[in-house]
Protein backbone atom coordinates (compact mmCIF):
# COMPACT_ATOMS: atom_id res chain seq x y z
CA UNK A 1 0.00 0.00 0.00
CA UNK A 2 1.01 3.21 -0.80
CA UNK A 3 1.56 6.06 1.59
CA UNK A 4 -1.07 8.22 -0.38
CA UNK A 5 -3.83 4.93 0.13
CA UNK A 6 -2.71 4.50 3.70
CA UNK A 7 -5.71 4.78 6.25
CA UNK A 8 -3.13 5.61 8.98
CA UNK A 9 -1.26 8.46 7.02
CA UNK A 10 -4.44 9.97 5.97
CA UNK A 11 -6.08 10.16 9.82
CA UNK A 12 -2.88 10.92 11.22
CA UNK A 13 -2.61 14.44 8.75
CA UNK A 14 -6.41 15.03 8.88
CA UNK A 15 -5.82 15.08 13.13
CA UNK A 16 -2.98 17.08 12.84
CA UNK A 17 -4.98 19.54 10.22
CA UNK A 18 -7.48 19.59 13.10
CA UNK A 19 -5.24 20.14 15.57
CA UNK A 20 -3.16 22.96 13.76
CA UNK A 21 -6.91 24.62 12.44
CA UNK A 22 -7.81 24.57 16.56
CA UNK A 23 -4.40 26.71 17.77
CA UNK A 24 -5.17 28.91 15.12
CA UNK A 25 -8.05 30.53 16.71
CA UNK A 26 -5.86 31.58 19.26
CA UNK A 27 -3.83 33.32 17.22
CA UNK A 28 -3.52 36.94 18.29
CA UNK A 29 -5.97 36.75 20.89
CA UNK A 30 -4.89 37.96 24.80
CA UNK A 31 -5.15 35.99 27.76
CA UNK A 32 -8.06 37.53 28.89
CA UNK A 33 -9.84 36.44 25.35
CA UNK A 34 -9.31 33.16 25.12
CA UNK A 35 -10.52 32.26 28.58
CA UNK A 36 -13.88 34.41 28.74
CA UNK A 37 -16.55 32.01 28.25
CA UNK A 38 -18.30 32.60 24.95
CA UNK A 39 -21.67 30.81 25.43
CA UNK A 40 -24.36 30.23 28.15
CA UNK A 41 -22.74 26.70 28.82
CA UNK A 42 -19.18 28.38 29.04
CA UNK A 43 -17.56 27.57 26.50
CA UNK A 44 -14.46 29.45 25.72
CA UNK A 45 -11.10 28.71 23.21
CA UNK A 46 -8.59 28.00 25.64
CA UNK A 47 -11.18 25.58 27.44
CA UNK A 48 -11.47 23.43 24.17
CA UNK A 49 -7.77 22.95 23.73
CA UNK A 50 -7.48 21.86 27.17
CA UNK A 51 -10.05 19.43 27.00
CA UNK A 52 -8.19 18.27 23.82
CA UNK A 53 -5.29 17.67 25.11
CA UNK A 54 -6.73 15.39 28.20
CA UNK A 55 -8.54 13.79 25.25
CA UNK A 56 -5.69 12.89 23.17
CA UNK A 57 -3.75 12.20 26.45
CA UNK A 58 -6.11 9.45 27.31
CA UNK A 59 -7.01 7.73 24.38
CA UNK A 60 -3.62 7.64 22.80
CA UNK A 61 -1.94 7.12 26.30
CA UNK A 62 -4.04 4.80 29.11
CA UNK A 63 -6.19 2.81 26.13
CA UNK A 64 -2.69 1.85 24.75
CA UNK A 65 -1.32 1.13 28.16
CA UNK A 66 0.73 4.27 28.08
CA UNK A 67 1.09 6.61 30.92
CA UNK A 68 1.42 10.55 30.22
CA UNK A 69 4.84 10.90 32.14
CA UNK A 70 3.63 14.22 34.00
CA UNK A 71 0.26 13.41 35.01
CA UNK A 72 -0.33 16.49 37.42
CA UNK A 73 -0.52 18.16 34.21
CA UNK A 74 -3.99 16.87 32.92
CA UNK A 75 -7.02 16.82 34.52
CA UNK A 76 -7.52 14.20 37.25
CA UNK A 77 -10.50 11.39 36.59
CA UNK A 78 -11.33 12.22 40.32
CA UNK A 79 -12.14 16.00 39.37
CA UNK A 80 -15.10 15.31 37.25
CA UNK A 81 -17.07 13.47 40.21
CA UNK A 82 -16.93 17.07 41.53
CA UNK A 83 -17.08 19.04 38.23
CA UNK A 84 -18.28 17.84 35.29
CA UNK A 85 -16.64 20.72 32.93
CA UNK A 86 -13.49 20.47 34.76
CA UNK A 87 -11.10 20.45 31.54
CA UNK A 88 -13.15 22.67 29.77
CA UNK A 89 -11.68 25.99 30.86
CA UNK A 90 -8.43 27.03 32.67
CA UNK A 91 -7.85 27.41 36.10
CA UNK A 92 -7.01 30.33 37.98
CA UNK A 93 -3.15 29.07 38.31
CA UNK A 94 -2.77 28.07 34.38
CA UNK A 95 -1.60 30.41 31.56
CA UNK A 96 -2.67 29.65 27.60
CA UNK A 97 0.75 29.89 26.36
CA UNK A 98 1.32 26.61 29.54
CA UNK A 99 -1.68 24.76 27.56
CA UNK A 100 -1.04 25.04 24.46
CA UNK A 101 2.49 24.09 25.67
CA UNK A 102 0.94 20.90 26.97
CA UNK A 103 -0.81 20.09 23.87
CA UNK A 104 1.78 20.40 21.84
CA UNK A 105 3.56 17.79 23.66
CA UNK A 106 0.83 15.89 23.85
CA UNK A 107 0.57 15.10 20.01
CA UNK A 108 4.04 14.34 19.99
CA UNK A 109 3.01 11.48 22.54
CA UNK A 110 -0.36 10.28 20.76
CA UNK A 111 1.60 10.18 17.34
CA UNK A 112 4.20 8.14 18.84
CA UNK A 113 1.42 6.09 19.85
CA UNK A 114 0.15 5.99 16.33
CA UNK A 115 3.26 5.73 14.76
CA UNK A 116 4.57 2.82 16.83
CA UNK A 117 1.32 0.68 16.95
CA UNK A 118 -0.37 -0.79 13.30
CA UNK A 119 -3.97 0.09 13.24
CA UNK A 120 -5.67 -3.16 14.09
CA UNK A 121 -3.61 -3.24 17.29
CA UNK A 122 -6.94 -3.07 20.31
CA UNK A 123 -6.81 -1.24 23.32
CA UNK A 124 -8.70 -0.87 26.37
CA UNK A 125 -10.89 2.69 26.62
CA UNK A 126 -11.01 2.36 30.27
CA UNK A 127 -14.02 5.11 30.33
CA UNK A 128 -15.69 3.21 27.68
CA UNK A 129 -18.69 0.70 29.07
CA UNK A 130 -16.93 -2.63 28.99
CA UNK A 131 -19.11 -4.13 26.50
CA UNK A 132 -17.27 -1.56 23.90
CA UNK A 133 -14.35 -0.76 25.74
CA UNK A 134 -12.22 -2.33 23.29
CA UNK A 135 -11.36 -0.38 20.32
CA UNK A 136 -8.84 -0.46 17.54
CA UNK A 137 -6.20 2.03 17.03
CA UNK A 138 -7.83 3.46 13.80
CA UNK A 139 -11.59 3.28 15.47
CA UNK A 140 -10.01 5.52 18.60
CA UNK A 141 -7.95 8.00 15.86
CA UNK A 142 -11.56 8.48 14.06
CA UNK A 143 -13.32 8.83 17.17
CA UNK A 144 -11.06 11.23 18.53
CA UNK A 145 -10.64 13.03 15.11
CA UNK A 146 -14.22 13.26 15.43
CA UNK A 147 -14.05 14.63 18.84
CA UNK A 148 -11.55 17.43 17.61
CA UNK A 149 -13.14 18.49 14.37
CA UNK A 150 -16.18 19.40 16.22
CA UNK A 151 -14.30 21.42 19.34
CA UNK A 152 -12.65 23.10 15.59
CA UNK A 153 -15.62 23.76 14.61
CA UNK A 154 -16.79 25.56 18.07
CA UNK A 155 -13.24 27.23 18.44
CA UNK A 156 -13.88 28.66 15.11
CA UNK A 157 -17.68 29.90 15.35
CA UNK A 158 -16.30 31.30 18.95
CA UNK A 159 -13.24 33.08 16.80
CA UNK A 160 -15.71 34.69 14.21
CA UNK A 161 -17.69 36.11 16.89
CA UNK A 162 -14.67 38.01 18.12
CA UNK A 163 -12.75 39.23 15.09
CA UNK A 164 -14.16 37.54 12.29
CA UNK A 165 -11.80 35.16 11.62
CA UNK A 166 -12.92 32.38 10.22
CA UNK A 167 -11.41 29.41 8.32
CA UNK A 168 -9.59 26.29 8.29
CA UNK A 169 -5.76 28.59 8.70
CA UNK A 170 -4.85 32.14 7.58
CA UNK A 171 -4.05 30.27 4.18
CA UNK A 172 -7.27 29.32 3.87
CA UNK A 173 -9.75 31.81 5.00
CA UNK A 174 -13.65 32.56 3.78
CA UNK A 175 -13.69 34.96 1.07
CA UNK A 176 -14.35 39.00 1.64
CA UNK A 177 -17.92 39.27 1.16
CA UNK A 178 -19.90 42.49 2.27
CA UNK A 179 -21.19 40.49 5.59
CA UNK A 180 -23.84 42.79 6.71
CA UNK A 181 -25.80 42.17 3.18
CA UNK A 182 -25.53 38.67 3.27
CA UNK A 183 -26.82 38.34 7.09
CA UNK A 184 -29.90 40.73 5.90
CA UNK A 185 -30.40 38.23 2.92
CA UNK A 186 -30.40 35.72 5.15
CA UNK A 187 -32.24 37.52 7.93
CA UNK A 188 -34.64 38.38 5.35
CA UNK A 189 -35.14 34.94 3.75
CA UNK A 190 -35.56 33.47 7.72
CA UNK A 191 -38.46 35.98 8.51
CA UNK A 192 -40.80 34.68 5.77
CA UNK A 193 -41.66 32.02 8.20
Amino acid sequence: MTEHNDPKVFLKRTLQSERDALLWKLEGLDERAVRLPRTPTGTNLIGIVKHAANIEAGYFGATFGREWPTPEELVPVSAYDEDPQADMYLTADESAAQVVDLYRRVWVFADATIDELPVDTVGRVPWWPEERARASLERVMVHVMADLARHAGHADILREQIDGAAGLSTAYTVPELDWPAYVAKLTAIAERY
